[in-house]
This record gives C-alpha cells, structure tokens and sequence, in this order.
C-alpha cells in the first residue's frame, strides 16, 4: 500500500492515523519532495476509476492562481496529466493506492468499505 500525503495538511494526518489505528503497512510518499510523475499519475488515475478532475486539488491556492477551473475543459487528458505532473501542490491529498484500487482524499467511509 502507498500513501501519498503532505505532512502538513490536516486531512492528509487524519488519514494517517487512521491508517494507524487501523493497522494498515504502506509506504510513505511525501507529495511535495517527490510529486508523482506523469506515468505514476496516469497509473492511479486508470486503476481509481475516477474522473480525471478527482486528481486536482480545486481548493488549493495554485489551482485557483492558475484559474484551472476555467482552463482545464478545455485541456485534455495527457495536458491535464502533464500538468499534475509539474507540482505537488495541484495533487488531490491524500492518495492512497493499493493493488487493486486507488483512492483521493479522505473520506472515512469510503476507505473503510475498499481498504478492510
């Protein structure tokens, strides 16, 4: 299992320590350090089945900087991937990947119904 977090975002340490209490090994990956490239992105995106958007963190500060909302319609998926690709920051927090699923963010619920 692969946890892809930033230390310092609340929701990212709430994941961790439920990982924790729950007794779940991974593997750390610090979002910012070591931002996922344009394949490891493509890679979780086809194994979450989610819609690419999913990946974008819409409430942080250089997605509304860089006025993604109004740009990504008309960006496909390898720009849109591409772009992922150049800063941590843009990535949805957490991810977690297992060897069957991938999920953003942290949603108690659901990661208690695909990860147990």
């Amino acid at each position: 299992m692969l946890f892809i977090y930033y230390p310092r975002c609340s929701t990212c340490q709430k994941a961790k320590k439920w990982l924790d209490e729950n007794g779940f090994d991974y593997d750390e990956q610090h979002i910012v350090d070591d931002n996922p490239d344009y394949e490891q992105l493509k890679a979780l995106y086809e194994k979450s089945g989610l819609p690419l958007k999913r990946f974008f963190n819409t409430s942080g500060k250089i997605y509304r900087e860089m006025q993604l909302k109004d740009k990504l319609a008309d960006m496909d998926e390898e720009e849109q991937l591409n772009l992922l690709a150049t800063n941590g920051m843009l990535v949805k927090r957490p991810i977690i990947e297992t060897e069957d699923t991938c999920l953003t963010g942290f949603r108690q619920k659901e990661w208690e119904e695909k990860l147990k």
